[in-house]
Formats: structure tokens, sequence, C-alpha cells
């Protein structure tokens, strides 16, 4: 099963859900239209996160940003 999913929450309450569950966040971003793309570091990471967030979860393809970099990184190409 994939690590990603795809939340209509904001990032905000997102890292705080997985704060609260122990679980690791490998890869956050925004989504241009509302919502959150939400990656966990293991698939168990992922089941709870799914199960947590299954009323929330955006079913279907989303557009995302062609190129994101979380702020404050500083690492890159």
């Amino acid at each position: 099963m994939s690590r990603a999913m795809n939340v209509a929450l904001d990032e905000a309450r997102v890292t705080e859900i997985c704060r609260t569950a122990k679980v690791v966040i490998s890869a956050i971003e925004p989504l241009p239209d509302g919502g959150t793309r939400l990656v966990c570091v293991t698939p168990d990471g992922a089941d709870i996160m799914r199960a947590k967030l299954k009323k929330h979860i955006i079913a279907g393809t989303v557009n995302r940003h062609r190129f994101y970099r979380a702020p404050g990184s500083t690492s890159g190409y």
C-alpha cells in the first residue's frame, strides 16, 4: 500500500494529528486547490493515518505544485 495520501485538512492540522499518533512524516506539502499531501515514513504509519483521517481522504487525482520545496529547506538540486 502507498505511504502517500491526500487529505482535506491544512498542513498544520495534519502535522498535529501525526505528532499525536506518533507517526513520522516523510514529506508534506500543501495542495494548490486546498488540502495537504502527506507521505509517511512507513507503510504502518500510513495505515494508522488512513484510519485516523478516513473522513478527510481526497479520492482520485489531485492537482499538485509542479515543484515544491518546503519552507526552510536548505538542500536541493
